[in-house]
């Protein structure tokens, strides 16, 4: 039996539309053994330029597309609820049962959030098993890309890497699944601490972030050797599902059929493909 995947996008920009393309780049290649089930955008033709060519690319692919527009859904509810959160779950859990309704034809044995930009809530949570990507390592800072750059840079951390987690009713506290790691030291990289330390001495922390912000080169360059491990993580992380190496049951990470206690590094494989040359497969 074919192992399916359930792909959930807002497909805003580039980013969606490489990482899906790659995706089915390694499904036809044979690297992963399955197959996209459906594709969920929550934007509709005519939104955004993004969007529009997300949608086109994936109804060029021939794929199982189900469009359903948030901006749309209830806007005046979804409004109040940018100040009400009683107000914004009960918008989210009613725009969570329409997509629930229209995804009922199809099914998948795992769902990846892949530049979804919406919060998912409970309903979709105990429905769907479904995972997503941390620009962190297991138990490493939480928050947004920037604000887990910050973080490290506060932290002077020695190393830091990529996850992918469950996804939960609680907001990005799901049990990692898959992980790789890479160093924030050595000698491409240290000049920049050193400049840090000058900067920390002369302007101070507040200053850089505010003042530097992301163009601050210590900052790009550990995006940088975050961001190019992502899409190589998702793709060995489908490929360890396809094989059964690893599974969800019962919203618990299975590995070798026994529940997972530790997440599954992927640290060798991911460098491995970057000597290769591999690491856009």
């Amino acid at each position: 039996m074919v192992y399916k995947i359930g792909w959930f996008s807002t497909g805003r920009g580039p980013g969606s539309r490489n990482l899906l393309t790659t995706i089915l780049e390694n499904i036809d290649s044979g690297h992963i053994k399955a197959k996209i089930s459906f594709v969920f955008c929550s934007r509709e033709q005519g939104e955004a330029e993004g969007s529009d060519l997300y949608l086109k690319m994936v109804k060029d692919h021939g794929l199982n597309l189900v469009s359903f527009s948030s901006r749309k859904f209830k806007p005046e509810m979804r409004k109040e609820g940018n100040e009400n959160p009683t107000i914004m779950n009960t918008w989210r859990r009613a725009y969570d049962q329409e997509i629930l309704s229209r995804l009922a034809p199809y099914s998948a044995d795992i769902n990846v959030l892949a530049g979804y930009m919406l919060i998912v809530g409970h309903d979709m949570c105990d429905r769907y098993d479904l995972i997503n990507l941390h620009p962190a390592v297991p138990d490493g800072p939480a928050g947004t890309w920037k604000e887990v750059i910050w973080q490290l840079i506060t932290d002077k951390a020695e190393q830091s890497g990529v996850m992918i987690h469950l996804v939960t009713k609680e907001l990005d506290k799901g049990p990692p699944i898959t992980f790789c790691t890479f160093p924030l030291r050595g000698q491409s990289i240290d000049p920049l601490w050193e400049r840090h330390e000058q900067a920390l001495r002369q302007k101070g922390l507040d200053w850089i972030i505010h003042e530097e912000g992301e163009s601050y080169p210590l900052f790009k360059e550990i995006r940088e050797r975050g961001a190019i491990r992502e899409l190589p993580l998702i793709v060995h992380t489908l490929k360890t599902f396809s094989e059964g190496k690893i599974g969800i049951d019962n919203h618990q990470v299975l590995a070798d059929n026994h529940v997972q206690h530790q997440p599954y590094c992927l640290t060798e494989q991911i460098e491995a493909s970057f000597t290769n040359g591999q690491h856009n497969e």
